[in-house]
């Protein structure tokens, strides 16, 4: 049990360090993700405009 919460406690120690370069990791993720959403949308658008 003991090293269970020592093995929680470092891994609690590193995120309250490293939580602004998670941050940063999933902003630039999440752009991605929404830059390939509207294009996706945008070619759909450019390709068959009648149906907008």
């Amino acid at each position: 049990m003991q090293t269970i919460q020592e093995g929680y406690r470092s891994f609690s120690l590193l995120i309250s360090i490293n939580w602004d370069r998670l941050l940063y990791v999933f902003a630039i993720v999440a752009s991605l993700f929404l830059g390939a959403f509207l294009g996706t949308l945008m070619i759909e658008a450019m390709t068959h405009p009648a149906g907008y």
